[in-house]
């Protein structure tokens, strides 16, 4: 029986850990890589878990949507891991999931119950139950040839759950 509970914690453990690792943060090896766009993923699993994950904290999902040969994609995610106090509000408050849009893998149908997507990197907001609530075009939060800190953290602020107080 122990060794059952053990293997469904492991296959649990595996199956979240995409979007796991994203909410933790915790190492600087793990804050210091960056998650890749896999066009080997699975983006219905990956949202599943994710809801799953939402469910339990209360926290919003944000699918951002782009791939590894996107300039902008990878600029957006160096403001992540240089703005840590943008980077650690998106950690509290999003479970973030990377969907991969490239030639290998364009995931139409998953990205079909979408808008359409006009460039990349694109961000969607959900709710904890994975209910779109707003389509975001990232080159409304940039400025010249950068994001701007004002805009995606006023943008992230903008959608996230309203905590009680």
């Amino acid at each position: 029986m122990k060794r059952h509970i053990v293997m469904i914690v492991v296959g649990l453990s595996l199956a979240f850990g995409h979007v796991a690792a994203q909410t933790k943060g915790t190492t600087k090896e793990a804050s210091a890589q960056r998650e890749k766009f896999d066009p080997q993923r699975d983006p219905e699993k990956d949202l599943k878990a994710a809801v799953t994950l939402a469910s339990k904290s209360g926290q919003r999902i944000l699918l951002d949507v782009g791939g590894e040969w996107c300039s902008w994609c990878h600029k957006l995610d160096k403001f992540f891991q240089e703005n840590k106090d943008v980077s650690e509000f998106l950690q509290s408050n999003y479970i973030v999931v990377k969907i991969n849009y490239s030639k290998e893998n364009k995931n139409e149908k998953f990205l079909s119950k979408y808008p359409e997507v006009k460039g990349y990197p694109q961000l969607f907001v959900l709710d904890n139950k994975g209910k779109l609530l707003h389509s975001q075009d990232t080159g409304a939060l940039e400025t010249g040839d950068h994001h701007d800190h004002d805009k995606v953290f006023d943008f992230l602020k903008k959608w996230a759950t309203k905590k009680v107080s």
